[in-house]
């Protein structure tokens, strides 16, 4: 009797966590790029996790349905060697898929200590961590663990928003915990860089902004050059906010604002950023109620697999000679 092939469902049939087999891109289990669902975080070089929160926003919630819609929308970007850069990265990266980490939203007291219990987990066993949100407020617990391991980190975050509004110290709001990080050390203004802002703050709290304006004006090229001289040899965790683009391109989140960066800017920069130190990064915001054709969940999954190709290129990945802008 003909037996089934070894392919299709790599999410659990995968044998090792490296390689890539054939899937069809409307069916199977919908892990991060096909990568394997484990626990089992040995020998990973990354390990891909959502937090479905979505408590601590200040206009439409949603973005708890936003890991679920990411890996959703990853199916494609997991075929074919990666655009631009020409390699199959799960030759070189280890990745695995956690899931979700369990969070209890009926006691909100226990958020941030399981978010940063989950983000040590991963950190300890030697893996850099992939999250996304969930709402913005879940990078906090994430710096606080990153800081455990790192100290504080020059911070790289794309937004339409600040995020360093007035903190109680106490407060869970998606607009104010940069300010916290920055008070409780977690981060290092003197290196970290805010991109696509284009909301008022009456204080920079010492972030060098680089805003949706400033970017449009200046171009891709200078942005990055403005954030390698800013960051420089630090340790960079890079935060995405996807309401930093466009809400012609990324309709799908809680806050959007107009003006913003368009998907191939965003990827421009994050395609560029190969060179930095980069310890972790997080994609938030997405609230697919609001999506169009699933336009939000595709840049954000795009944005995230890139961020993986830089990874690979550490690892010794070869970037095929074709340009990137």
């Amino acid at each position: 009797m003909k037996t089934e092939p070894e392919y299709g469902d790599q999410a659990f049939r995968r044998k090792g966590l490296l390689g890539q087999a054939p899937e069809m891109t409307y069916g199977g289990a919908l892990s991060f790029l096909r990568r394997s669902y484990s626990r089992d975080l040995q020998g990973a070089d990354v390990v891909v996790s959502g937090l479905p929160y979505d408590s601590a926003v200040t206009y439409r919630s949603g973005a708890r349905l936003g890991p679920r819609a990411i890996r959703a929308a990853s199916v494609q970007l997991a075929e074919l060697k990666s655009f631009p850069f020409g390699f199959q990265p799960f030759e070189h990266l280890a990745v695995v898929d956690y899931g979700d980490c369990f969070l209890d939203p009926h006691h909100p007291e226990t958020i941030i200590s399981t978010i940063e219990a989950h983000i040590s987990q991963i950190l300890a066993a030697g893996a850099s961590p992939l999250t996304f949100g969930g709402d913005h407020f879940v990078t906090y617990p994430i710096l606080r663990a990153i800081a455990k391991q790192h100290g504080p980190v020059a911070l790289l975050h794309f937004d339409a928003h600040c995020d360093t509004w007035d903190d109680d110290g106490t407060r869970f709001d998606h607009g104010s915990m940069f300010l916290r990080a920055k008070r409780e050390g977690l981060i290092d203004v003197t290196h970290s860089v805010q991109v696509g802002i284009r909301t008022y703050n009456d204080s920079d709290h010492g972030f060098r902004i680089l805003t949706a304006p400033w970017v449009h004006r200046e171009g891709i090229k200078r942005t990055v050059e403005e954030i390698y001289e800013r960051v420089g040899n630090q340790k960079l965790y890079l935060s995405f906010d996807i309401d930093c683009l466009d809400p012609a391109f990324a309709p799908g989140t809680g806050t959007p604002v107009v003006g913003g960066l368009s998907t191939a800017q965003a990827l421009g920069i994050v395609r560029s950023l190969g060179q930095l130190n980069l310890v972790g990064m997080d994609v938030v915001e997405v609230a697919p109620a609001y999506d169009l054709s699933e336009v939000t969940a595709l840049a954000a999954a795009t944005l995230a697999h890139d961020y993986l190709c830089l990874l690979a290129e550490k690892k010794g990945a070869v970037r095929a000679p074709i340009g990137l802008l």
